[in-house]
């Protein structure tokens, strides 16, 4: 195939030699030879048939997530997936390229634990329980381990790894008496009070999820993936403990009243002393689940732009 240097000095010649239009062309590509033209053509028909733009609507994708939530804290330490409850939610994802997407996602699920549900007889014995719905909003992004595009021939699957900032919403309750109480609004530890803090815990709290996901992409408009992610909160009370040690039952009563103070200390043997939560460390929940998305728009035909994002 002829270089650079000599198509210069072929239409230098032909500058010389004063040819027209028509006869120009025929010397040059009688100069360039069948395999030149050949390749060109293989070069250019892959571009022409398949050149896209990508638009913000073909980066952006909708979805809905399923799976389950489940919590790490004072009454269930080290039993990841146990008490796993339904969770369902929406997820936005924009592909700002092929190794990297912004996502949004809202999550609404449930999480639970009962101490008579440990294996450790001193946890059988505090004897404390709650349930507690959650609702999370979250951004962030996804790194792709591989490039990943859906309807793409080349880049259908990938690993990947979360990093979100959110706030959660939790609420928990139990059943006195044969109803089913808020814990927050009894202050069972004392809060708003001169026993415990001085004000009630917020039932919003900061996270932090982060996670590990693999998907893949359903023909030419969705993808399927499945996705796990731990949260880390700054709260210790989605189970509503925190504190570490039981108060006085009679100063309790004083200050929340009756109800505070049973479910301060729901001890089977009615022990005054001892650790009732850890107020050192904060509490988690997780999410497990698959996720199916919809790309919202197609690529632009265009020329010579044939790149995945």
């Amino acid at each position: 195939m002829l270089n650079c240097q000599q198509y210069v000095k072929i239409l230098t010649r032909l500058k010389k030699a004063n040819y027209n239009k028509s006869d120009k062309f025929a010397f040059f590509f009688r100069k360039l030879g069948r395999i030149g033209l050949i390749c060109i053509f293989l070069v250019a028909l892959p571009l022409l048939v398949n050149a896209q733009r990508p638009t913000n609507k073909s980066r952006s994708e909708i979805g809905i997530l399923a799976g389950g939530t489940y919590y790490i804290g004072d009454l269930n330490q080290y039993g990841h997936f146990k008490n796993t409850k339904p969770a369902l939610g929406l997820i936005y994802r924009f592909n700002i390229h092929s190794r990297l997407a912004f996502r949004i996602n809202a999550t609404y699920g449930s999480i639970s634990a009962d101490d008579k549900d440990s294996r450790y007889s001193q946890l059988r014995n505090r004897n404390l329980n709650f349930e507690s719905d959650i609702i999370e909003l979250g951004s962030g992004f996804e790194f792709n381990y591989w490039p990943f595009q859906i309807g793409h021939p080349r880049y259908k699957a990938t690993a990947y790894f979360l990093t979100e900032l959110g706030l959660v919403y939790f609420n928990p309750k139990t059943t006195y008496g044969g109803s089913e109480i808020e814990l927050r609004d009894v202050g069972t530890e004392g809060q708003g009070t001169d026993l415990g803090t001085s004000r009630r815990y917020s039932k919003i709290a900061l996270s932090v999820p982060v996670g590990l996901g693999f998907r893949f992409t359903l023909g030419k408009k969705m993808s399927l993936g499945i996705e796990y992610g731990i949260r880390k909160t700054f709260t210790d009370y989605l189970d509503d403990v925190g504190k570490g040690q039981y108060l006085d039952p009679a100063q309790l009563t004083l200050a929340r009243g009756s109800t505070a103070a049973d479910l301060n200390n729901q001890t089977l043997n009615n022990m005054q002393v001892g650790q009732r939560g850890n107020a050192n460390t904060k509490d988690w929940y997780a999410f497990a689940g698959i996720g199916l998305t919809i790309r919202l728009g197609n690529p632009k035909k265009c020329f010579f732009e044939g790149a995945a994002y």
